[in-house]
């Protein structure tokens, strides 16, 4: 979100410090695929569209969003196959923000 001009807007969504933004999201990362449930052994259950209900989530923030997450998976050593697979998984989540910020 610091370095695409195009995430501004969600990362002006964000507080200055990262760190604990970037905790969670490792923590669900971590059970989402597979590994240990860290979010859940840390912060209780997940509700990734209810926690980000009072922002703005639009499609401009959404696809923002699964622009980083691209940016970020290309610098991994994943084969090209699981990083196809894991941007389009991550639009589900992204989605669903998006449809519930568009409810409220």
């Amino acid at each position: 979100m610091d370095t695409l001009p195009e995430a501004k807007t969600i990362r002006d969504m964000h507080r200055e410090d990262l760190s604990e933004v970037k905790k969670k999201l490792a923590y669900f990362l971590s059970g989402w695929l597979g590994g240990p449930r860290l979010f859940s052994e840390h912060y209780g259950p997940i509700n990734i569209p209810g926690v980000h209900r009072h922002l703005m989530v639009k499609e401009a923030e959404r696809d923002a969003w699964i622009s980083c997450m691209q940016s970020a998976v290309a610098d991994q050593p994943y084969a090209a196959a699981f990083k196809t697979y894991l941007i389009e998984q991550l639009r589900v989540p992204a989605e669903r923000i998006c449809v519930v910020c568009d409810d409220t």
